[in-house]
């Protein structure tokens, strides 16, 4: 299971740079690692079930969320980030360089300008589903898995979805659930599409 202390310098760095770019909101700090790192550390379920992989895409990655622990964690993947938002863009390979990281590439794109294709790729607290998928989708190789973090299940969000999915031979295998480690109950929800 995922160990905190592995990740308390990252924090450190991750506070410093917030102190100086808006990444997070200020009263999220405090929540940092239950909201925001646990929460990305959630694909764990998804690699235990599906396997690793080579290369990942994070779209809309803002502050670094999940592309810097998941490049902390596994650092087999080649983690690209990609962020539209040039700050945001310095402030994660301010902090990937301080860590020594050298498996994440913190790119400053819109996503669609990207070119290549990549074995899984995120997102997480960007959109809805279908708009999403949109992006998420012409990006991953055949067989290839688009995993969404979602903070609920929404079926109305799949049903809108559905046209997107269709279009690039792309189906929900899975929806994986966990909760976060606080006093409140808060459910997040891994959708897990291949693309066939």
């Amino acid at each position: 299971m995922v160990n905190k202390e592995n990740y308390i310098k990252y924090m450190e760095l991750f506070l410093e740079e917030n102190s100086k770019v808006n990444l997070i909101s200020k009263n999220d700090e405090k929540y940092l690692w239950e909201k925001h790192v646990f929460d990305s550390l959630g694909i764990e379920k998804f690699f235990d079930k599906y396997g690793s992989c080579k290369s990942l895409l994070d779209i809309g990655t803002g502050g670094g969320f999940p592309a810097l622990p998941i490049a902390i964690t596994y650092p087999e993947i080649q983690v690209t980030a990609v962020d539209s938002i040039a700050k945001k863009i310095r402030a994660i390979s301010s902090i990937a360089v301080k860590l020594g990281l050298s498996n994440i590439f913190p790119t400053c794109a819109r996503v669609e300008t990207l070119t290549g294709e990549y074995d899984v790729v995120t997102s997480r607290a960007v959109s809805s589903l279908k708009n999403i998928c949109e992006y998420a989708l012409p990006k991953l190789k055949k067989g290839g898995y688009f995993v969404a973090y979602k903070s609920r299940k929404t079926p109305e969000e799949i049903a809108e979805a559905k046209s997107i999915l269709k279009k690039y031979k792309a189906e929900i295998v899975e929806i994986l659930e966990y909760e976060l480690p606080l006093e409140e109950k808060l459910t997040r929800n891994l959708i897990i599409i291949k693309k066939g």
